[in-house]
């Protein structure tokens, strides 16, 4: 049996504003907090970032257990923003210079009698020692212990880390290679014992070797009947490794997958098969809670980018994200890009130190992600710097031969140091700034960008995002130009044998320092709102998945006759996956309308496109005539798949509460999203619907944020946080001019 124990050290922390070393003696006075914690909880917008970049204090008490005599005690921070300070009992035992990365502090030998103080420092001042920081960066970096602490107790010598790799995964027969990492002093005697297991957790082969020293490397071959690890079969397996020494036994175990990446001149390849990527770029902030969201909002992120987008990458902009986020990744079959924290600065020398440091620590901890294809080893958007970047690839490619590296730039003409060349174009829209000499380009063509005479393994890793900042209220016209831009870059990507695919610019909407966005602390770039609510531009994304798997029929219009420049809705963008679409206008006869093959012709899902070519001024009604129902049905192999009404006369009809689920644990912080609709009669949301909602909660758990919400284009988000009780919560929510509404929540 094992003697490892591994759990959650998330509970009965006292928080208080402010540090001074002679506080690591008592504990003080705070509020009682329990982690993933944000040591400011902002409002939406319009507030000052400067108010959580200064000093936090986190205390804990711990009980010396007894259990604990003979063994290595340890706790580990998932993450802490961002320049962080252990104490024991007054006196320091580890500092920790990034917010992205864990940490382990040693408490071996070091525990008293009793009761034992912990105190933690987290200093949220932007640091310019500390990548990101030393000039400006565009995202905030919200201070707290704002991921998961664990307390680790192992035998003296213990298993620090397993690295997995599946050397040819394609041949007949597979084989499994791990290198394991120990900890402690080097134990005069020790064996190895590591079982493969499947999914369905039964296992397939084990292998025993000998140790000596403080690493030790196994092989298990001849493996057959073994699924590869694929988008749309995210086959995992687990190794569990076990040491065994005269102090007992550590198990460790890991998962992982049998799949190989590649990206060479012709795009991307997984599997030996080429795939076009597609998807977008993800920060790891929410409202009011910035950083500390748990597991459940962290897994929700990446089944929005999967499921209700449609998309098969993600790039973890610009810094390393959760591990509950990742898992979720390899569960579903997301492919991931995954960086290191910057963000266009570079630092002197000990910031560069820092920052390949980070490589290190990034590349350490998910090196098991079969989800990750490419390690992005250069600040983003930042200059050439030979030496620097020099470094960051070698350690890159020392530690893990498998995967290749990328360097985001925004530059043409860089040096490229990286296996692929991953470049941020915002051409797109560049034609509208003053002094532009070029008209409208979807992409800047690739060796014009490199500046060099050949083709490279290439990515745009960012696209339209700034150059069109857009919100989900905006005016339909605008809305449709945003769609419009996100599908021509779609296009161009898709039509380009050349590049491996791209992310754009960006998932949601983020806060962000003052000196970006629309002046309310918000950058309106993304696809979805700050909660997660999709503007018409997701459509774009969520037209391209198979309509097997979710049939996607949303006209780009709130169907109004004065809503649009001049009036009318033309031309109409309908974005669909179905085959063609049937179309009515009052009492108009239904008429076929394929998609837009010509405008779009590499898109797997062209728009339907209504415009004067298929519609005359006559059958649709011009200016001053009665404007009526509309009526859209999508149809996949000659069969009505989706209906979509849209009504000529709205009127409040429905408040809709949507949340993400009912069912909560207590004593975890779990926090689900809840999402509030104001619908027509016909199920459409009011897209000019904001009036002020009233919200109440009963039982044990929170509201996030205030309690008075106003809708914002016919939706308002709220976050119900989980108590440490079990029981029933019941949000009551007041609105003009609906019926009080409730919903009920379960803690167990």
């Amino acid at each position: 049996m094992t003697m490892r124990t591994f759990e959650k050290f998330n509970t009965g922390w006292v928080f208080a504003e402010g540090f001074d070393e002679s506080w690591t003696g008592a504990l003080q006075e705070g509020a009682a907090v329990t982690l993933p914690h944000t040591a400011v909880e902002l409002p939406f917008n319009y507030f000052d970032e400067n108010s959580y970049q200064k000093p936090f204090t986190y205390q804990k008490i711990i009980a010396n257990d007894p259990a604990f005599e003979g063994k290595a005690v340890s706790l580990v921070f998932d993450a802490a923003m961002a320049d962080s300070v252990v104490f024991l009992n007054g006196e320091k035992l580890c500092a920790h210079r990034d917010g992205y990365t864990p940490f382990t502090v040693d408490l071996t030998g070091r525990l008293k009698d009793g009761d034992n103080l912990l105190t933690v420092k987290i200093d949220g001042s932007e640091n310019p020692e500390i990548p990101p920081f030393g000039f400006m960066i565009d995202y905030l970096t919200f201070a707290g212990i704002y991921r998961d602490v664990w307390l680790k107790v192992t035998t003296p010598t213990a298993i620090g880390n397993v690295k997995v790799e599946t050397p040819d995964p394609l041949a007949p027969q597979k084989c499994v290679q791990a290198d394991v990492f120990l900890t402690g002093p080097v134990p005069e005697a020790a064996t190895l014992k590591a079982t493969l297991y499947d999914a369905d957790g039964h296992s397939l082969a084990t292998t025993e070797i000998a140790v000596s020293g403080d690493k030790a490397s196994f092989e298990i071959d001849g493996l057959e009947d073994i699924r590869l690890w694929d988008i749309h079969d995210p086959a995992l397996y687990t190794l569990s490794v076990t040491l065994e020494t005269k102090a007992g036994s550590d198990t460790v175990t890991t998962r992982f997958g049998f799949r190989t990446v590649a990206f060479a001149t012709d795009g991307f390849h997984l599997n030996g098969r080429p795939l076009k990527l597609r998807g977008l770029n993800r920060h790891q902030s929410y409202p009011h809670l910035g950083y500390a969201m748990g597991k459940r909002g962290q897994e929700k992120d990446a089944d929005i980018l999967k499921y209700e987008l449609a998309c098969n990458v993600v790039r973890t902009s610009h810094y390393p994200q959760s591990k509950y986020f990742l898992d979720r990744c390899d569960e579903i079959g997301l492919l991931v890009f995954e960086e290191i924290p910057g963000w266009q600065h570079i630092g002197g020398e000990g910031w560069k130190r820092e920052s390949i440091a980070n490589v290190e620590r990034m590349i350490r901890r998910d090196w098991n992600h079969p989800s990750i294809i490419i390690w992005g080893v250069r600040i983003n958007e930042s200059a050439d710097d030979h030496d620097f970047y020099a470094e960051t690839n070698r350690l890159a490619h020392e530690l893990d031969s498998t995967r290749p590296t990328g360097g985001v730039r925004c530059i043409e003409d860089s040096e490229m140091l990286e296996d692929v060349y991953t470049m941020n174009d915002f051409v797109l829209g560049s034609e509208e700034m003053p002094g532009s000499n070029h008209l409208r380009m979807h992409r800047r063509e690739q060796k014009k960008v490199t500046g060099l005479s050949r083709d490279v393994p290439y990515m745009i890793t960012e696209y339209c995002g700034h150059m069109y900042p857009t919100k989900r209220f905006d005016q339909e016209q605008r809305q449709a130009e945003h769609v419009t831009r996100h599908l021509q870059m779609l296009n161009a990507i898709a039509g380009d044998p050349t590049i491996a695919g791209g992310t754009g610019w960006c998932m949601f909407d983020y806060n962000t320092h003052q000196d970006f966005g629309s002046g309310d602390r918000i950058c309106y770039h993304g696809v979805l709102d700050m909660y997660r609510e999709p503007k018409f531009a997701a459509y774009a994304y969520a037209s391209q998945g198979e309509p097997q798997d979710n049939v996607v029929l949303q006209p780009v219009t709130f169907w109004a006759r004065g809503e649009r420049n001049i009036g009318g809705v033309l031309p109409l963008i309908i974005l669909t996956n179905c085959d063609y679409v049937e179309f009515s206008f009052g009492d108009m006869e239904p008429r076929r309308i394929d998609p837009d093959r010509a405008t779009y012709p590499h898109l797997p899902h062209p728009p339907v496109v209504i415009d004067l070519r298929s519609v005359t001024p006559e059958e649709f009604g011009e200016w001053g005539r009665v404007w009526k129902d509309g009526k859209i049905t999508g149809y996949v192999d000659g069969k009505a798949e989706k209906t979509m009404n849209l009504t000529a006369d709205p009127v409040p009809t429905t408040l809709e509460i949507a949340p993400d689920d009912t069912a909560l644990k207590a004593g975890e912080k779990d926090c689900v999203r809840v999402i509030l609709r104001a619908l027509d009669q016909t199920g459409n949301i009011l897209p000019f619907f904001d009036d002020p909602a009233s919200l109440s909660l009963e039982g044990p758990g929170r509201i996030v944020g205030p309690d008075l919400v106003s809708f914002k284009g016919g939706t308002a988000g709220l976050y119900i946080e989980a108590g440490d009780q079990p029981g029933t919560l019941t949000l009551a929510v007041r609105c003009r001019p609906f019926a009080n509404q409730t919903a009920t929540f379960t803690l167990s």
